[in-house]
């Protein structure tokens, strides 16, 4: 991906992401983990690969995500990498959604994850 295409699918997702505000703290219901869901596979997959099994970033696959600490992982969601092309989601997501994501790639993201 470049860096225009990585633009364009940052811009989708964050005009997603304000058309479904969140509440810090909460945790997600039936709808929002339906767009979690979305958000991971469309906006994540445009890196991790539309499988999440790696592409620009790293593989998210339960194996892949096995030894990783899952405080790590949920941070790294809210925070990026710096000096990486792994942006901060933290307007976008809260710190319970973010956890929620955690768990569900651990898990092995199913469309409807419970």
């Amino acid at each position: 991906m470049d860096a225009v295409q990585a633009a364009e699918a940052l811009l989708v997702f964050v005009a997603f992401a304000l058309a479904a505000p969140v509440t810090a703290g909460a945790d997600p219901g039936a709808e929002r983990e339906r767009e979690l869901v979305a958000l991971v596979r469309q906006d994540c997959g445009s890196c991790h690969g539309m499988t999440l099994k790696g592409g620009l970033g790293p593989a998210l696959t339960p194996e892949a995500l096995r030894d990783k600490p899952a405080d790590s992982l949920t941070l790294t969601i809210l925070n990026g990498r710096p000096g990486t092309a792994m942006p901060p989601w933290r307007p976008f997501v809260s710190e319970a959604e973010a956890a929620w994501i955690v768990e569900q790639l651990q898990r092995g993201l199913r469309d409807g994850a419970h």
